[in-house]
């Protein structure tokens, strides 16, 4: 059953010379037509029974969703609202760069039902800014704050990032400060992989980008989840630190292996058993859209020990783990059967344990969990 739905938004109006998400510059593109391509898109999904139930979480990820005018924002979520049942206690996100959130933008996302804000602010160290090719001051992060409050926003989220090029570690500890200062209810922090056709990327093949070592990286990580306890805020997955009943609960159904609906350019999908991704070129993704076909570029549907694969992967994200049972009944098969020797060697290396009825990764564990992870995958 389908719980969620991300729309993706492709647009830019500057490129983070870290990003390897499906993006275009904004000038010149036939954003409208985008727009009523996802309306398509989404009546496609609502005819094939996708779209029955009410979903729990919606979704507005990019590229920039706040690079669209407050007119075309409108336009999307009139869209979303004509073919999307909601359920009462709806999350609806969306990501916003801080220099693009304007009030009158606020003011329509939250008019449009949108609840929760995730705000991509990385640092608060201007240089490094510079450096990761984004736009914005640290003065519009502290507007954007204060005038989504005063729309009515009261679920703010920042995104940060740790492990940049040059960055110290008394860069780190300020950007956190900083962060705290806003006295929000979630923060992610990722560290910063370096991704193929990047610019970050095309910098390091030339020996032209300045990483930090993996011990400082660790480092930074080991203060992150410190300072978050420190604070109140609850580590529920590997990146993610919420107050309680601010987590992420669209995030959660990714990490629950749960099904959910992916729609736009280059998105990808888990229905009724099928993941799947659309056509990324925006030509491609519309042509179809225009005759009624939907813009698959690969469907997979999952077998059984793959679906079992990904709800270790997945699910070891969480805090909270894997429940034992829950595997059991989901699979008709016990976790001990089907993965009992990695199980046991990684309990052994004490990178995980086993908490009642729950599988999880130990402190020490998160700082490996992709090892951790691949034993899965290989088995």
């Amino acid at each position: 059953m389908v719980k969620g739905l991300y729309i993706h938004i492709p647009f830019c109006h500057q490129i983070c010379h870290y990003c390897d998400f499906n993006k275009v510059f904004f000038k010149d593109q036939p954003v409208d037509a985008y727009i009523d391509s996802l309306g398509k898109e989404l009546a496609l999904w609502k005819q094939e029974g996708a779209l029955d139930k009410p979903l729990q979480t919606i979704f507005l990820g990019g590229g920039t969703p706040t690079s669209l005018t407050p007119e075309q924002l409108k336009k999307l979520l009139g869209y979303i609202h004509q073919y999307v049942p909601m359920a009462d206690n709806l999350e609806w996100t969306s990501e916003a760069n801080p220099d693009e959130l304007t009030k009158e933008k606020m003011q329509v996302l939250f008019a449009g039902g949108v609840n929760r804000l995730s705000m991509g602010v990385q640092s608060f160290d201007e240089d490094l800014l510079k450096r990761l090719g984004r736009t914005h001051s640290n003065g519009d992060v502290a507007r954007a704050v204060e005038e989504a409050r005063e729309v009515g926003f009261t679920n703010i989220s920042f995104d940060l990032m740790y492990g940049l090029p040059g960055q110290t570690m008394a860069q780190w500890d300020d950007t956190l400060e900083q962060a705290f200062a806003f006295d929000l209810p979630h923060f992610s922090a990722y560290s910063l992989i370096i991704e193929p056709k990047t610019v970050f990327y095309n910098l390091m093949t030339k020996g032209k980008l300045n990483t930090v070592t993996e011990d400082l990286e660790a480092d930074m990580y080991d203060k992150l989840m410190n300072e978050m306890e420190r604070r109140g805020l609850k580590q529920y997955e590997i990146s993610n630190f919420a107050r309680p009943g601010f987590e992420s609960r669209h995030n959660l159904l990714y990490w629950d292996n749960a099904e959910y609906i992916g729609a736009g350019a280059g998105a990808h999908g888990y229905v009724h058993g099928v993941r799947y991704s659309n056509a990324g070129p925006l030509k491609k993704y519309m042509a179809p859209l225009d005759e009624g076909a939907r813009p698959l570029l690969n469907t997979h549907e999952v077998p059984l020990h793959e679906q079992m694969e990904e709800e270790m992967f997945l699910g070891l994200r969480k805090t909270a783990g894997v429940s034992m049972s829950g595997f059991q009944e989901k699979f008709r098969k016990s976790m001990g059967a089907v993965y009992g020797d990695i199980l046991q060697k990684e309990i052994a290396k004490e990178n995980l344990v086993i908490d009642n009825d729950f599988i999880k990764l130990t402190k020490k564990g998160r700082f490996v969990g992709n090892e951790v992870f691949e034993q899965f995958l290989l088995a």
